[in-house]
């Protein structure tokens, strides 16, 4: 890949953001004037921000993506960086006991061990820098609400939380420490509620529920999350270790 050395004031890292709730993030920082990373598995075309392409279930990619990422970044130019952790998976929707391992195993990597990881790899190499620092990560209601055929989702996104708030604390007396803070979008119309939908009842006893939102047009844009986790970044509504729901802003 050839280096680019990047001289702007504000830039944003975010997972997942070649669709999604990833995607309408990554267009909105853009259009606000923001060096836009994308790290995905897969790439759109014709796009205006910066992709590096790589399986975020795999460690040492999305390891190797971050140090890609900032080895074209040159720290004394940026006031403003943050990292989004937005890649998930519901994995497969069904009760414990019907479960395949290794499905549980790739779920809970991707949606915890993950973020912790590209967190630990974003504190590591802004260690010492002037600019404001963020990291936010996309959770979801289901971090409090048991939905049964979803305990590796609901349990995955409560440790991302976790992450949260212990990242908040590290960081709190650290001087220019990095900011953190767990937001639940509400429920988008994105890929992930179309599968919701197509689930079958015995695998999923709620899924008339979302049916019923998708029906009755109650499914936020993810353009409208987009505008509003914007506004909470940079506005300085970022309150350190909080747990965001935008439903209730």
């Amino acid at each position: 890949m050839r280096i680019l050395y990047l001289y702007t004031m504000n830039i944003l890292i975010i997972t997942g953001g070649s669709k999604g709730i990833g995607k309408a993030l990554a267009q909105k920082y853009h259009s606000e004037n923001y060096t836009v990373f994308s790290i995905a598995r897969s790439e759109l075309e014709n796009c205006s921000y910066i992709q590096i392409a790589a399986d975020l279930s795999n460690l040492n990619a999305a390891v190797n993506a971050m140090c890609t990422i900032f080895s074209q970044i040159d720290a004394s130019t940026v006031a403003n960086i943050t990292l989004i952790n937005n890649a998930g998976t519901l994995g497969t929707i069904n009760t414990l006991g019907n479960l395949d391992p290794e499905n549980i195993a790739q779920a809970i990597q991707l949606n915890t061990t993950t973020p912790l990881v590209l967190s630990n790899e974003f504190i590591r190499l802004t260690k010492g820098w002037k600019a404001s620092k963020q990291i936010i990560n996309i959770s979801s209601g289901a971090a409090t609400n048991p939905y049964q055929g979803w305990s590796v989702y609901c349990t995955s996104k409560a440790a991302l939380d976790m992450t949260t708030k212990v990242i908040a604390a590290e960081q709190n007396d650290i001087e220019n420490g990095v900011k953190c803070t767990s937001i639940y979008p509400g429920v988008v119309d994105t890929h992930m509620q179309t599968a919701i939908r197509k689930t079958p009842k015995t695998n999923f006893k709620n899924v008339q529920r979302f049916i019923d939102l998708k029906n009755n047009n109650e499914l936020y844009a993810p353009s409208f999350v987009a505008d509003s986790i914007f506004t909470i970044d940079t506005e300085n509504q970022l309150e350190n270790g909080a747990i965001v729901d935008i439903r209730k802003l």
